[in-house]
Parts: structure tokens; sequence; C-alpha cells
């Protein structure tokens, strides 16, 4: 659950200097948990914010065991210019159980006249804790609204490969609650790919705030989200992997 709604939000930092946020309640049917996902976009004239937290519920638990959290900021003091569509990037990604990262660098923004089809570019280095032999990573951040015509039906997501070493550990049970280091190997690259298909269900009865819809996440070599009852990194999710999700989104 990452960036879906920023390009929306970008539309908004046309026309209004205002904050959007946005609830999501979401069902990860690869993990078997609910995931609850909070964002904000805030515009400003110096450039933008924006943030996200998932927050994991293993075995449908309504107190959380895990989160995940990237805040970032684009900077564009030259909005009126014809670079107005390259910003300056800065960001930090971190949580429970989560490598924290800084990340800096440029991004530019594609869009058609009246900003219902987007996409934005981020070229960063990337700043692993206690990981930093492949300080990169390429991000695409894309939105489309009204898709195949139809009012309310909106595809966004977002698509991420950076470089970080990674070493999976494999268990093998070899007497019951007796569990032995059965394999470890090394990655070098990752990448995740979250598209998201939403519909305004809410139009229908004056409620525009409520969308449904879900997305799928596609990974390689991902070590992402709670993995309860394993030991060290989650063996099944070394090489690629589809974890998709389905559920609600409100608008605030």
């Amino acid at each position: 659950m990452r960036k879906y709604f920023l390009l929306v939000a970008l539309v908004f930092a046309f026309s209004a200097a205002k904050a959007q946020t946005n609830l999501q309640e979401m069902y990860d049917f690869g993990r078997g948990h609910l995931v609850t996902t909070l964002e904000m976009f805030k515009p400003d004239k110096w450039g933008s914010t924006f943030f996200f937290t998932d927050i994991y519920h293993p075995n449908g638990m309504a107190v959380p065991s895990e989160f995940y959290t990237e805040i970032s900021r684009s900077l564009n003091f030259w909005q009126n210019s014809k670079l107005a569509n390259l910003s300056l990037h800065v960001e930090w990604n971190g949580g429970v159980y989560a490598n924290n990262a800084w990340l800096t660098g440029v991004e530019w923004l594609f869009h058609s006249g009246d900003f219902s089809k987007m996409l934005t570019i981020q070229l960063l280095y990337k700043d692993i804790s206690n990981n930093d032999n492949i300080p990169l990573q390429v991000t695409a951040v894309f939105g489309l609204q009204n898709l195949f015509g139809v009012k309310g039906l909106l595809f966004t997501g977002v698509a991420d490969v950076w470089g970080q070493e990674l070493t999976w550990e494999k268990y093998i049970e070899t007497a019951p609650g007796l569990r032995v280091l059965d394999k470890r190997e090394e990655t070098h690259w990752v990448w995740l790919v979250e598209p998201q298909l939403w519909y305004n269900v809410g139009q229908h009865f004056g409620c525009p705030n409520l969308s449904v819809g879900g997305e799928v996440e596609l990974s390689y070599n991902f070590a992402g989200g709670p993995h309860p009852n394993t030991m060290g990194l989650n063996y099944s999710n070394k090489g690629f992997n589809v974890s998709p999700c389905a559920g609600v989104k409100w608008v605030f």
C-alpha cells in the first residue's frame, strides 16, 4: 500500500494549496491479514509533502504488530518557470522490522493537459542502514482517472527498483518445535510493482468519498510485511511473488 493517492492529489497542487488525505482498509490475500493505510499529500508554494503509513494486522487482530512509513518532500522553487515539472526530492522510509533508508534525488512530472493522465519518474540515491553497496532507486508513480471513459474508475500505482544486499535464510523443521537452518542465499536487486484499481461507488448514492477496489503486489526479492511463524526473512519472498489485495478507501 504505497503512493497511490499521490498522482491524484497532484492535480490539486495546480488549483489549491490544500491537503488531501485518504484511509484504506485492505485484506492481503497473499499474506492472510488486514492492512490499514493512511496517506496524505499537501502542496505549497515551495513544493509538496507526502506520507503514508501501512499498519499490519496479522491473523485479523485489531492490535497491529508492525508498521511501515514513508515521508517525502519535493522542493520546487521555480513553479512558474519552464522547469516547473522538475523537483528536488528527499525521503525517509522505515518502520518496525524494516531497514531505515534516506533517499535524495530528482523527479520529473509528465501529465496530460487536464492532468487526468500523470506519471512521475524519480531517480534517487538510497542510503539504507547497514547496506550501502548499491545506493540507487528508480521510482515511477502513475495515475489514470476515468479509465476507459468510466467516470470514477481510477487506475494508479507505483513501481520501484532498488539495489539492496539481502541474505535469505530457509529453515526446516527437524522435530516438533525444532527448526534448523537449511539454506542461505544472497540477492542484490529488488523490484516492486503495486498497481491499484478503484471505483467510486459512492457517487451513485451521495457519498463521493467512498471507493472500492484493490491492488496486486508484484515483487522480486522483496522482504516486506509481517510474516508470523518464520525465523529470519521469509524464504517464500525470494524470487518472484504475487500478493493480491481488496478493500475500501475513504477520501477526506
